[in-house]
């Protein structure tokens, strides 16, 4: 094979100074541009800074994820996020309950809402996280239902009453039935209550599967039962029906309200807490309350809903020993 031709060097010529000159001076203002450029633009794709894009830097877009995305309730507080706040908020809808937490963990979502405090504390007890609470929204009372007495006092001494056999039901309604004052629980109860902790009785506590208690009822077996709401609505139950509920602004009911939850290093967000304190805006709550007329709004500092979380947490702690 034959070696590549060599080719000639090129004359050298000898460049005018001003050209040097100007060619410096077009170098340097591209520089100098594309440091604006970088400097204006900064940080605009950064999760830390609530999603803010576009070129507005004012303008910021929030993921939060929540169960009930459908409920009117939320177009009336994203249309008042996008107007007081300028913040536009997406929905993302989780089904299932396991979801929602493991997303925002992740980032794919920068707040949720749609757990309680108890749900919250086992969560981040198990999973070893640190969500935290922001804000809060209500407490949906769990009822003590009866077909054929008015009250829980007119319930005959040994009746059996069903309750809910899942460890989160099973503690609230074991704290509604010393409430309503059948049955004593060992220390007061806590949010992890057995019926291992009874220590004195008036009726015969039966834990059921949730699903199954509404059942149980109407067909006689038990002469009470702690449903909760949306097991009753399946099943007919009518409100008259109620013979007690738990107080959701005693301290009892403090790990059942429902809590807006960030990560950690977010708590301070200032968005963020805005967005949890647009919750009690008056015009949602009426919505809100329509959606879900017998929930119970609560609207308790980020503080003290951080507190009980702490106090929750060690609870779950100690009944995971």
């Amino acid at each position: 094979m034959s070696a590549a031709p060599v080719l000639p060097d090129r004359p050298q010529r000898k460049r005018p100074i001003g050209w040097i000159i100007a060619a410096a001076v077009v170098v340097v203002a591209i520089v100098i541009a594309v440091v604006v450029v970088a400097v204006r633009g900064g940080g605009s794709d950064q999760a830390g800074a609530a999603g803010t894009s576009g070129s507005d830097p004012k303008a910021q877009t929030v993921t939060i994820g929540v169960a009930d995305k459908a409920l009117p309730y939320w177009k009336t507080y994203t249309a008042l996020a996008k107007e007081r706040l300028d913040v536009t908020v997406k929905l993302t809808n989780f089904a299932d309950y396991s979801l929602p937490n493991p997303a925002l963990k992740d980032g794919q979502v920068d707040i949720n809402q749609f757990q309680h405090i108890q749900y919250l504390a086992n969560y981040n007890v198990t999973a070893k996280d640190d969500l935290q609470p922001i804000g809060s929204t209500a407490v949906y009372p769990l009822p003590l239902y009866a077909t054929k007495y008015d009250e829980p006092s007119a319930i005959p001494e040994g009746a059996k009453v069903a309750i809910p056999n899942d460890a989160i039901n099973e503690a609230r309604a074991l704290l509604v039935l010393q409430s309503a004052k059948l049955v004593e629980l060992k220390d007061g109860g806590s949010a992890f209550s057995t019926t291992d902790d009874i220590e004195s009785h008036k009726v015969d506590v039966q834990p059921l599967d949730a699903s199954q208690t509404a059942n149980a009822l109407q067909q006689g077996s038990v002469a009470a039962a702690v449903v909760n709401n949306n097991f009753a609505t399946a099943a007919g139950l009518p409100a008259s029906d109620k013979v007690f509920t738990d107080d959701p602004s005693s301290s009892s009911a403090a790990p059942y309200v429902n809590v807006f939850a960030v990560r950690s290093e977010d708590k301070t967000n200032k968005t963020y807490l805005d967005l949890a304190d647009l919750f009690q805006d008056s015009a949602v709550q009426k919505v809100f309350k329509k959606d879900y007329p017998d929930a119970v709004a609560r609207n308790e500092k980020a503080s003290t809903l951080q507190d009980e979380l702490a106090a929750v947490e060690q609870d779950a702690k100690a009944a995971a020993k």
